[in-house]
């Protein structure tokens, strides 16, 4: 079966089977465009580069492939570390990867990394249904989730309760006094965006409060998002008034931070707010932020860990979703009212 699959992509391609079989298993003398052509092929037939390299009895390579949607993030950069500082005592080197939060650019990552048979790989993916994933999967590449979690049954996932993170945040401001609370949400094709989302409405619910539509702003997570919804909110504020903002991610926090400042007001004075993984007070900021914080150095060294039981020798094959607990680390930018 494979070789007529390696032979049907050879003549769509106008390739030799022998040219096609090195593209598929990584060798260096294949041009990129012509790997690319020819990987893209191969999972249009669903065809596993490592059928062929299971037959060869495949060697570790000892790489671990991290791939993130931005690398500049301090959260991603303390779990990457400590990822290193776990595998690194075994021999194993890590490859790093940003993908820019594009599908596209996830998707060619993986497969280049995937003919470079790294040994495991670990995923913040933009590309929730799993298909990213899926020749690593089916070739029984340990791959561990992080962050954004697909529905995926045949990998490891450790992420923190992001529902309870925005409970959190939520229910610190409603001690306070906090009756209108506005968000800036990131996005809800995201398994992060969705359920701090669906954490925060739970939350309004438990306080008896409305969960006004209007008090919902939508980023991707950059600075500059944070900084337009939250334009966006102070504009509405007239007609749907608020007294506090949750915003969740560290990056759309000093946006929505640089935008009340712009707008003459003050925090916590005029407007409190609760942010998400604020790791340091930003220049625009001057105030120590009131924030919702990752169990980084944990998430890090679980995930280099699950990576160590997956790839000994007869090791663990059963896949395991850790979720973990956020924790709230008290600033200076809520008041009580």
């Amino acid at each position: 079966m494979a070789n007529s699959t390696l032979k049907q992509i050879a003549e769509e391609l106008g390739l030799s089977i022998s040219t096609v079989s090195r593209a598929i298993n990584g060798k260096t003398v294949v041009k990129p465009a012509t790997r690319d052509r020819v990987m893209a092929l191969a999972e249009k037939y669903h065809y596993s580069p490592n059928q062929v390299a299971r037959a060869l009895q495949r060697s570790s390579t000892q790489t671990i492939a991290v791939v993130l949607p931005d690398i500049s993030e301090t959260f991603f950069g303390t779990i990457v570390k400590e990822i290193d500082r776990v595998v690194s005592a075994l021999g194993y080197m890590l490859i790093l990867a940003d993908t820019h939060e594009k599908a596209e650019k996830e998707h060619h990552h993986l497969q280049m990394l995937y003919t470079r048979r790294v040994d495991a790989l670990v995923l913040a993916t933009v590309v929730l249904d799993g298909s990213s994933v899926r020749q690593f999967a089916s070739s029984e590449i340990p791959v561990v989730f992080i962050d954004n979690v697909p529905a995926l049954s045949q990998a490891d996932a450790i992420t923190i309760d992001n529902r309870k993170a925005s409970r959190m945040a939520v229910e610190h401001l409603a001690e306070r006094g906090h009756r209108q609370i506005a968000a800036i949400i990131g996005s809800e094709q995201e398994t992060t965006g969705a359920e701090r989302l669906a954490g925060y409405r739970a939350a309004l619910r438990e306080h008896g409060l409305a969960a006004e539509k209007d008090l919902v702003a939508y980023g991707d997570y950059k600075r500059d998002s944070g900084y337009r919804a939250m334009k966006k909110l102070i504009a509405g504020r007239a007609e749907h008034p608020f007294t506090a903002v949750y915003v969740t991610s560290e990056k759309m926090t000093y946006g929505a931070m640089q935008a009340i400042r712009e707008a003459g007001l003050r925090v916590p004075e005029d407007l409190s707010l609760v942010g998400f993984d604020i790791h340091a007070a930003d220049d625009c900021c001057g105030v120590r932020i009131t924030s919702v914080r990752q169990p980084e150095e944990t998430i890090g060294r679980l995930v280099g860990e699950q990576l160590l039981k997956r790839l000994a020798p007869n090791g663990q094959k059963k896949q395991e979703w850790m979720l973990l607990d956020p924790y709230l680390e008290e600033g200076d930018t809520v008041r009580s009212i």
